[in-house]
């Protein structure tokens, strides 16, 4: 599988998540963690979600517990961290692995069209991927890049 559109996953409360959905938007993909340093960072991507969504992009959440078994809990804790302490009112999918013979299928996509620092894998939690309107992957940004820092590669890209 290597469309971009062709992808499904779950969302946090067990509904499909069809990628169709997502031709001509821009995607924000990033792999998140509720007990990582870099946890606050949901606060950015929420206000990336709040300016942007109606010029078409879509901030997506992925929780993984790859990395320092920061994120153990099930949907419910997820979601209550999510919601509760950060106000977070976009996309989050289901629990997945990002990398290894386990990762989900976009992962792997996301790796292979845009590899970073580790090569083909995700050093850590809060790896970001942004996805333009046609579903190319069209840069991988560090889990140390801050939210607001990624604006003027989303203007650009919507």
């Amino acid at each position: 599988m290597s469309e971009f559109y062709d992808f499904s996953m779950n969302n946090l409360q067990g509904q499909p998540i069809d990628f169709a959905e997502f031709k001509g938007k821009v995607v924000l993909i990033v792999n998140t963690a509720s007990q990582c340093g870099f946890t606050p960072q949901y606060e950015g991507l929420q206000a990336l979600h709040e300016k942007y969504q109606d010029q078409g992009l879509v901030v997506m959440a992925c929780p993984c517990n790859q990395f320092g078994k920061q994120e153990p809990g099930d949907a419910a804790a997820i979601k209550n961290e999510c919601l509760v302490n950060y106000g977070v009112d976009f996309l989050v999918t289901e629990k997945v692995e990002v990398n290894g013979e386990n990762s989900h299928p976009l992962f792997q996509f996301l790796r292979d069209e845009q590899s970073g620092m580790l090569g083909n894998k995700i050093k850590w939690n809060f790896t970001k991927f942004l996805v333009d309107k046609k579903g190319q992957p069209v840069e991988r940004f560090a889990p140390t890049t801050k939210p607001q820092d990624l604006e003027k590669d989303i203007e650009q890209a919507l």
